[in-house]
């Protein structure tokens, strides 16, 4: 198993190209089921998360024709539609071939999904909305099965928590059912948006993406067509932070700061300074950065998937700070880790609790999912001697090889066996 060896007080030296979405790409990727035309998407970020869809719909028998970061997808002769507990327990966003699979076969049986260890995340919510589109499930050893015994018919659907998954599997299978589907609650989310995009571009009747009421009036076939991929906001993020953290001049580069808008608003509040361009985002060194409250919530709320990052900055702020998790229930896993760092943090329920003018110092630790692994990375860049991060899977699910690519920024990242 691999792991990472990082020098501590680093510095960030140029700028760094932010790649696509994985986000945005996993349910692009699987909408990919819904036609028998060909998909071609570019844009497509090298993370271990990627890999494993693309081995998911290879499953099923999409031809698959990758180069670099283009793909081209033709889902025309389906074989399958079984999704095996090896190829799901790997991610979570594998429920997201359940309604594609429904809209094509009628039927579909999928493995209940894997994942990070962040929450229990139940898949309750997609099948109550889906079986309001016409589909009877029942659950039996491990496996959701879904039988449509008429036709997929649309519904007016109000979600009871804006979820991003069960609405973009929502959002996919209304595309061919029959009439006109509403989703009222639906996810904000940019990644909402370029699925949206995508489906549009494929023939799909789609209205009101980015707000909480979405309309999809169901169409019968869908054609060709080409995507490009959003950037991704949380890698994006990522690296803002560790730029701060270091006190570095950096520039982040191919990013839309809009989608940036609530960390960026953070980071002002506690004395950041950033220079914000059209397409691009420099972080100017300070010397003081001062503690914050925050609550992480759906967007365009604090996102939970920077709230491991924000906690590595926190401890180095001006005074105490304070998390408050809301949307997941067991994420603050990284604490244990960042307190072996030389962090100060105590958990109070859903609230951490950060004391701030800390030293890190380097250790062992472990990566426990993949948005804590890289909170130990920017600790690690800040941290007094070398820092060794164990079980770098998690890192490699959502970030691309990261010896190579912050590696080449100025610190000194290795990775070993």
């Amino acid at each position: 198993m691999d792991k990472i060896i990082i020098d501590g007080k680093s510095n960030l030296i140029g700028s760094i190209d932010i790649p696509g979405s994985k986000n945005a790409a996993l349910p692009i990727l699987v909408s990919s089921l819904l036609s028998k035309k060909n998909l071609k998407i570019h844009n497509i970020p090298e993370v271990q998360d990627i890999k494993s869809m693309i081995q998911l719909l290879k499953s099923f028998g999409v031809s698959v024709i990758k180069k670099e970061n283009e793909v081209i997808l033709n889902a025309k002769n389906l074989k399958n539609n079984i999704a095996d507990y090896d190829l799901v327990r790997k991610m979570r966003a594998s429920i997201l071939v359940l309604g594609p699979l429904l809209a094509r076969f009628k039927k579909a049986t999928i493995s209940l999904p894997g994942g990070c260890a962040i929450g229990t995340r139940p898949i309750d919510i997609h099948l109550d909305s889906l079986s309001q589109l016409g589909v009877k499930f029942k659950i039996e050893n491990g496996f959701v099965k879904g039988v449509v015994e008429k036709e997929l018919v649309g519904s007016k659907i109000i979600l009871p928590f804006p979820s991003v998954g069960a609405t973009e599997n929502l959002i996919m299978t209304a595309c061919l059912s029959k009439g006109t589907t509403i989703i009222k609650n639906s996810a904000k989310e940019p990644e909402i948006i370029d699925l949206a995009k995508s489906l549009i571009a494929m023939g799909a009747k789609i209205s009101g993406s980015g707000t909480n009421t979405i309309i999809i009036k169901g169409v019968q076939n869908l054609k060709e067509a080409n995507h490009k991929i959003m950037f991704d906001r949380i890698t994006a993020g990522t690296f803002i932070i560790a730029a701060v953290m270091t006190k570095s001049k950096f520039k982040i580069q191919n990013v839309n700061s809009k989608y940036l808008k609530s960390l960026i608003q953070v980071l002002s509040k506690m004395k950041a300074k950033l220079k914000i361009q059209k397409n691009s985002i420099i972080v100017v060194p300070t010397s003081k950065i001062n503690g914050i409250n925050i609550n992480t919530a759906p967007y365009p709320g604090f996102p939970t998937d920077l709230q491991a990052q924000m906690m590595a900055l926190m401890c180095l702020a001006k005074g105490n700070s304070k998390i408050s998790e809301k949307i997941f229930e067991n994420r603050f896993l990284h604490v244990a880790e960042l307190n072996r760092l030389g962090a100060n943090i105590k958990v109070v329920k859903d609230t951490a609790l950060i004391e701030g003018n800390v030293r890190f110092r380097g250790a062992q630790v472990m990566a426990s999912d993949l948005r804590a692994s890289v909170s130990l990375v920017l600790a690690a860049l800040c941290a007094e001697g070398k820092t060794v991060i164990n079980r770098v899977y998690h890192l490699d699910r959502g970030y691309e090889k990261i010896e190579k690519t912050l590696g080449n920024c100025g610190p000194t990242i290795t990775r070993k066996k």
